[in-house]
């Protein structure tokens, strides 16, 4: 089996691995750090504001079962695109909307669903696309956040309805 990546900062990563995780597809997942300026970052550094770093979700996908295109319907779906360094309760540049690509495939496509998602908003998207550099993984407790402490997600509101409907996620045992 052939898999690709993408990299998606919408927020606190614990919610945005958890969401990824139940999309038919994704092979995995891993919590970490991307955009910044300095090399292998703490999530205390992060959160100084003086790295440049986002909390991003780096996600493996096969893309014989979902591809890009549809990653990124989930994407917009989970969180307010529209909203600048923030995220429901978190506030500060580390939960800016973010897509870093891996390619300029990924580029192209990420720029026209941007286009289309505009056209859900009233106000302007603010999500950033911009070429992935380095990842940076997180702590390891921050891995698989919420499976492991066994509750769900509470960092921003996460439209399961929405995202159920539309069939872009399923339940996970």
């Amino acid at each position: 089996m052939s898999t690709e990546t993408a990299t998606f900062g919408a927020g606190c990563f614990w919610g945005v691995e958890y969401v990824f995780e139940r999309v038919p597809g994704v092979i995995g997942t891993q919590v970490g750090y991307a955009g910044g300026h300095t090399d292998d970052p703490t999530y205390r550094d992060v959160c100084s504001h003086t790295t440049g770093h986002a909390e991003v979700v780096r996600v493996e996908f096969d893309p014989s079962v979902v591809g890009y295109e549809q990653l990124l319907e989930v994407f917009w779906a989970m969180h307010d695109p529209t909203q600048v360094n923030r995220q429901g309760p978190d506030v500060g540049d580390q939960y800016r909307s973010a897509i870093f690509t891996d390619s300029e495939e990924q580029r192209r496509i990420a720029l026209a669903s941007r286009e289309r998602a505009q056209e859900r908003f009233d106000r302007p998207i603010a999500t950033e696309i911009v070429p992935a550099g380095p990842f940076w993984p997180a702590e390891e407790y921050h891995q698989r956040y919420y499976d492991k402490n066994g509750h769900e997600p509470y960092c921003h509101a996460i439209p399961w309805g929405t995202l159920r409907e539309l069939g872009l996620v399923e339940a996970k045992a």
